[in-house]
């Protein structure tokens, strides 16, 4: 999943290098933290959020297909 975030975010913005995707699981869920430049935040949100809900689908659909349960946070 981690690896997916990735490709996903560094297409999308400006400064490929500074995006970061930490992975840290719980007991029943796994979290993602996608972090990416300051200037580059409004990219991966995108207009009303449409860009950052295709993602947590995308992220969801990915996660369905191993029976797991994925939530996205974007900083």
């Amino acid at each position: 999943m981690k690896e997916l975030v990735e490709v996903i975010a560094r297409s999308l913005v400006t400064n490929p290098e500074a995006v970061v995707v930490t992975e840290s699981e719980g007991e029943d869920e796994t979290v993602l933290e996608l972090t990416v430049d300051p200037a580059d935040v409004g990219k991966v949100i995108g207009k009303q959020g449409r860009i950052a809900k295709a993602i947590r689908s995308v992220v969801k659909a990915a996660a369905s297909r191993e029976d797991k349960k994925v939530t996205l946070d974007i900083k």
